[in-house]
Order: structure tokens, then C-alpha cells, then sequence
């Protein structure tokens, strides 16, 4: 082993280990790519050893953030966040449980496939998992125990269900994902609607099964009006709004009307006439999206920027060669190697954020699978479903955490990760499916450029 392996394995592994401290992400990052560029110049000029690292890197680095800061891809970002956030204050999603739970209240386990329909559609207009899962368990999870549901399988929906956001377009990770691996956003958002989709059908499968299997799991309720037009007439209202932004939105991206970029404008400024319309902004409201638009927005850019560092810095000593050789040196084939990274990407999906992994692991690995013959945008969504799990697995399950932050006291942390395990299950056999099956992700995007 070289010298500079040795300092990228070094490298990489003193990342993981900071990152169980507890420090931010962001100073870990840029502190290491700094510490390490130190470690190399002493070794190289001091003590004569062949390294390609030296002080021009911190200027490499600087040129890189710039790029950065300046990519007109990434003011999508705040854009699509601002647009989750102020959907969350219009009251939409409210309107919805209502509604659709009137629909859905006769069927077994009608109020959690309620759930996950109002999931569905929060995922393809917020995107932020915080703000779902959040919301989905203030209005869903009272319901469902009210209900009978049992403890574990209702909180386990809600957390799931949340998830989906990160995949489903408009999907702040995919936008990350694209601009990492230097390819259409665009093309990434019409890779990850049927995946997104199918897990969102896979969960009502299972709902109903579950339900249909024990008859105290998800009991229908003894107060539930008869299913009359004007009860579908107000499915169809509070259907309406959502759906007409996901058409603006996503329409305008996939039939070639507007940028990813421009479609995100729409986006938010259709979210803030929603908001109007429905007589839920104020400036109190307005001034705290924009508040927490602005932090969420800062944190992901600071991890941009140190992770930007950190990865000129571990290619500079040869990390993304050592990689390959390790990846390419494994006694599997291609699909081996595959599924190689997938699991490798599943396990540390328990110990580190999304971001951390998108923004190192991602572009060290796609470049291998893609020199392997396999189609990037097929390899990206896989990684973005493998990615989904990461929300749900202990100890570092955000999802989780949110849930626990807004549950009652009678759910337990212990409940909600019994409760999720099934649906872990799930995402991973959409895994399989997917890998199986690529056309899941790539007929939408070749249907659309045709």
C-alpha cells in the first residue's frame, strides 16, 4: 500500500469517525481537507515522499466552491424548499385527511392507505422529509390510535409514508444527486417517478394485507358516513390545488416548458398564491418560511462547500483511483460490484445523513458502475432508493426522530422502529425490483425524449 492510500483511507475513515461526535458536518468536511493538505505538504516536502497534494489544492478548492456557488441548477434549492414549507402552512394537507379519510374509512386500514395517499402528494410538492413526517403524524397519527390502529404499524406508516418525499420529484436529493454527477436534473426526475410511485403502491399493498390479515391491526371505524357525491366532489377540491401545482411544477420540467430551475420559481410562487387563496398568509407566516428557508438552505450549501473541499483534496491523493481498484478487484461481476455498493451504501445509510453520502460516496462510485456499462441515471435512482432507507434505520433514522419529536407519550421510540421495519423491508424489495427490472426508471425519460 502507497503512501497516499494510506492517507486516503486515513482520510476517509477520520471523516466517519468525527462525524459520531456530534460536530457539524460542514466543519468536519472543510477541516479535514485542510488538515489533510498540511499532513501531505509535511510528508512530501520534509520528509521526501511522492505526493500528489500541495498548497495549490487550497486554491483548486477555492475555484471549486465558486462553481458552486454560482451553479444556476442549485437555486432550484431553495426555491423547492421554500415551496414545501409554505404548502405546509396553507392547510392543504388538512383538507385532505379530512376528506379523503371519508372516502377510505370503510376500508380495513382505510385511514393509514389515506395516509400514504396524502404522503404521496406532499412528496411531490414538498420534498422536505422534516415537514412530512411532521405533518403526516399531527394530522394521521391522533386518528389512527383513536381509531384502533395498532401503535406500531400507525407510526410506522407515518415515518415511511414521510420518506417518500426524498425520492418522488420534485426531490431537493435528486437536484443535490444531478449536480454532483454533471447531468440533467431533468432526467433524474423522470427516472424517479415510477420508483417513487411503486413504493407508494407497494405500501397501500401492504396496508391492505396487513389489515386484511389480523382484524384488530387497522379496524375500520363505527363512525363513518356513507360514500356520497358530494363526498368525492370535496375529494376532488382538496385533490385539485396539489395536483395542479405538481402539474406546474413537473409539466413544465418534462414536456420542456420550463428548466428545473424555472419550474422551482413556479413552484414557490404557486405555493404563496395557494397560501393567499386559502387566506393562510400573513407576515408572521411568510417571515418564518422565509426564516427557515434561509437555514435549511445555508446548511445544505455549507455542506456543499466543505464537501466540495474535502473531495478535490481525497482525489488528489489518489482516493477515487483506490476505490475503483478496490470495487473493480472484487471476485463478482458488474451486477456483483453493483450491489456491492448499494449494500455498502445501505450500511452506512445507518450512520450517516443523505447528504454526506450523496455528496462523497456518489460521485467516487458512479463513475466505476458507468465505465461498468450501466446506465448512470439507473445507478443514481438506485442509489436515491437505497438512500430512502437511511431516514428509517437506528441509530441515525431522522424520520424517526421527527416522529418521536410530535408523537404522544404512548409512542415509544422502541414502537416507532418496530413499527418501520416492514416498510424497510419494502423499500428494499423496490430495490430489487428496480435493479431487476431498469425500465422502471429508464422508459419514462426515453418515452420523453422521444
Amino acid at each position: 500500500m502507497s503512501i497516499n492510500d494510506a492517507l486516503s483511507i486515513l482520510m476517509f475513515v477520520s471523516f466517519i469517525a468525527l462525524i459520531m461526535t456530534g460536530f457539524p458536518v460542514a466543519w468536519v468536511l472543510g477541516g479535514l481537507s485542510i488538515l489533510f493538505t498540511a499532513i501531505a505538504i509535511v510528508l512530501d516536502v520534509d520528509l521526501g515522499f511522492a505526493i500528489n497534494v500541495d498548497w495549490a489544492y487550497a486554491s483548486l478548492s477555492v475555484n471549486r466552491i465558486w462553481d458552486v456557488m454560482k451553479n444556476w441548477v442549485l437555486v432550484a434549492l431553495p426555491m423547492f424548499i421554500f415551496m414545501g414549507l409554505m404548502l405546509e402552512r396553507s392547510g392543504i394537507a388538512s383538507d385532505l385527511m379530512t376528506n379523503l379519510s371519508r372516502v377510505f374509512g370503510r376500508v380495513r386500514g382505510g385511514l393509514a392507505i389515506t395516509v400514504t395517499i396524502i404522503g404521496v402528494l406532499l412528496a411531490a410538492t414538498t420534498g422536505i422529509i422534516g415537514a412530512s413526517v411532521v405533518l403526516l403524524a399531527l394530522l394521521g397519527l391522533p386518528v389512527m390510535l383513536q381509531n384502533g390502529y395498532q401503535k406500531d404499524l400507525a407510526a410506522g406508516t407515518v415515518c415511511a409514508v414521510g420518506t417518500l418525499g426524498i425520492l418522488i420529484p420534485p426531490s431537493i436529493m435528486l437536484v443535490l444527486m444531478a449536480d454532483r454527477l454533471a447531468m440533467p436534473v431533468g432526467d433524474l426526475f423522470l427516472g424517479a417517478m415510477i420508483p417513487g410511485l411503486m413504493l407508494g403502491v407497494l405500501y397501500i399493498l401492504y396496508l391492505l394485507i396487513i389489515s386484511k390479515i389480523g382484524d384488530k391491526v387497522a379496524p375500520v371505524s363505527d363512525h363513518v358516513e356513507p360514500v356520497t357525491v358530494a363526498v368525492l366532489l370535496g375529494v376532488f377540491k382538496a385533490v385539485l390545488a396539489p395536483f395542479g401545482l405538481i402539474l406546474a411544477v413537473l409539466g413544465s420540467i418534462f414536456f420542456g416548458i420550463a428548466t428545473p430551475t424555472e419550474a422551482a420559481g413556479v413552484g414557490a410562487f404557486g405555493a404563496l398564491l395557494l397560501a393567499l387563496s386559502r387566506k393562510q398568509l400573513s407576515a408572521p407566516v411568510l417571515n418564518d418560511v422565509l426564516g427557515q428557508t434561509t437555514t435549511t438552505t445555508a446548511f445544505i450549501f455549507a455542506i456543499f462547500i466543505g464537501a466540495t473541499a474535502f473531495s478535490v483534496v481525497l482525489r488528489g491523493l489518489g482516493g477515487d483511483e483506490l476505490i475503483e481498484g478496490a470495487l473493480l478487484g472484487l471476485p463478482f461481476g458488474p451486477s456483483g460490484i453493483v450491489i456491492t455498493i448499494l449494500f455498502a451504501v445501505f450500511l452506512l445509510g445507518f450512520f450517516l445523513d443523505w447528504i454526506e453520502i450523496s455528496l462523497i460516496i456518489l460521485p467516487l462510485v458512479a463513475p466505476v458502475v458507468q465505465n461498468l456499462g450501466f446506465d448512470l441515471v439507473w445507478f443514481t435512482v438506485l442509489f436515491a432508493v437505497c438512500l430512502q432507507t437511511s431516514f428509517l434505520t437506528p441509530p441515525v433514522g431522522f424520520a424517526i426522530f421527527y416522529l418521536k419529536g410530535v408523537a404522544p407519550d404512548s409512542i415509544d421510540t422502541r414502537t416507532i422502529y418496530r413499527g418501520v421495519v416492514p416498510f424497510i423491508l419494502l423499500q428494499l424489495l423496490g430495490l430489487v425490483l428496480i435493479f431487476i427490472w431498469d425500465p422502471l426508471v429508464t422508459w419514462l425519460p426515453a418515452q420523453a425524449y422521444n
